[in-house]
Formats: structure tokens, sequence, C-alpha cells
């Protein structure tokens, strides 16, 4: 059966996290794509080799210094349907890349960048932009780079979005994904309390929370009021969260699993 993105020719020249999370999942999707690297490769393979290796399996790899060798490049862009970059938009202009339709009419540009507008020109990481949107837990570092993860899905649905956009129009177009937009749809979740400290998600309702148990911790998504009251009947429990603490405390995380198993309750152990 054929792939979805059948036919379809990337050119990536993103490189540490959010781009090569997207192309990689592009070519999941069918698409050809060749990941174009600096000589000194991408930082990403040096912190994550392996993680490196598995989202370029299904892609070709090329080094290649753009500015002293372009005509490479453009080769490559001549045949191509999708164009992702991860620069600054100043960097993407001097390479004249800014509008690569009006070059490689058929071309359509993802551009990914950390801000947008006055500030597109502003440094920044994954960590920066949670900072300014919520999703941290001061002094902890966060577990998974949520800006950076969003904004790669954002990037695979935009560009999804050009490939329909450019067949409508026989002209490929430029488009933006901002990282700090995805680290702010991520903050709504905090923003508008549904999750944080006291809210519902965040730990106030004693079915959707993590419990200690006799050697971990568990994780209880009982929500809805149907889980929640097979809950309270397995494990002879009160409703409060003291109550489902003394009801946990006593078994492991597998005798747990299994019980919640046996009763459809969704709860699980919390690898560390």
């Amino acid at each position: 059966m054929s792939l979805p993105l059948a036919g379809v020719r990337v050119v990536s020249l993103a490189i540490n996290l959010p781009g090569p999370l997207a192309a990689a999942r592009l070519a999941e999707l069918g698409a050809t794509v060749t990941k174009v690297e600096p000589p000194t490769g991408d930082p990403l393979a040096s912190a994550a080799p392996d993680w490196y290796a598995q989202l370029i399996e299904r892609q070709t790899v090329v080094a290649l210094d753009i500015k002293s060798d372009r005509a490479k490049l453009d080769d490559l862009l001549a045949e191509a349907d999708l164009l992702i970059t991860s620069m600054r938009p100043s960097a993407l202009a001097r390479l004249g890349l800014a509008r690569p339709q009006e070059n490689f009419p058929r071309l359509s540009l993802i551009e990914i960048v950390g801000h947008d507008g006055a500030a597109a020109e502003v440094p920044g990481h994954d960590l920066n932009y949670q900072a300014v949107h919520g999703t941290l837990t001061p002094p902890a570092m966060p577990k998974v780079p949520i800006a950076d993860l969003l904004g790669a899905e954002r990037a695979v649905s935009t560009a999804l979005a050009a490939l329909i956009a450019a067949g409508a129009a026989g002209r490929g177009g430029s488009h933006r994904v901002v990282l700090e937009e995805a680290a702010a749809r991520a903050g709504d979740a905090v923003r508008y309390r549904l999750m944080g400290d006291g809210a519902i998600l965040g730990g106030a309702f004693p079915g959707y929370g993590i419990y200690p148990c006799a050697d971990g911790y568990i994780a209880l998504g009982a929500i809805e009021p149907h889980f929640f009251s097979r809950v309270l009947e397995t494990f002879a429990a009160d409703g409060t969260h003291d109550g489902l603490r003394a009801a946990f405390a006593d078994k492991t995380a597998a005798e747990l699993e299994s019980l919640a198993a046996q009763a459809d309750i969704p709860l699980n152990a919390v690898q560390q």
C-alpha cells in the first residue's frame, strides 16, 4: 500500500530537534527526505546519538557547506516540494531562501523559528519558551522538550497544509512555525486552570494523581465517575487522597497494575 506522502520530496536544513523530528515524521508518511547538514554535523548526533540515528533512518543525509557550495543545494531544491529550515530569519534571508518559490516555483518553505514579530531575531531554546509560558516547576529541569515536540508536530501539519495550498495555487508558499506559540498552547492547560498546583488535573481531584506504593509510584487516571467508582470498590478506599494513599501503600506497582487491569481502571507504574 502506498504511503500518503509517496512522491513528495523534502529538503531539510534544520538541525537540533524540532526540524529533524518533523522531517522524520514526513519520512514515516512516505516522503523522500534529504537532510542537508553542515560539515560539522547536527549537534543532535552528539547529544543523543541513538535518537539521532532513529530519526534519520529513512532519510538521506548530505554534508554540505551551503554558503560555499550553493549549486548542490539548488540542485536539491529544484526537485523538492518542501524545504524545512530552523535558522533565524536574517540568516534565511542572507541565503536568499525566505521566499524560495521565487526561484523554485513548486517549493514551499516550512520555516521553524523561536519567536515571531519584533522578537523574531531573539535567541532561545525549549527551556526559554517553557519558562515564559508556565510549564516549568523550578528548580527541576523539564523532562520533556514540550515546545520542541509540539513545534515539530506543528511543522508537520503546516507542511501538509502547504502541500494542499501549493496544489491548489500551482505554486509554493512560505509558512512559519513559531516554537514559542507551541509552548503557549501547552501553557494554556495551566493558564486556564486545568493543570498546575491546586487545579483539578494538578492534584486537586484524588482520582487523578501520582501515589506512592510499596516499590515506587503509580499514576492513577480515573477522571470519569465510573472509573473513580471502580477504584473505590476495587481498592476498598474512601474518595480522599489519604484514603487512596493508604490503599496503595502496601502493594507493589505490579500488584496494583494487575488489580487495575482486572477492573478496567487506568493505572500504571511510574517509570523513572
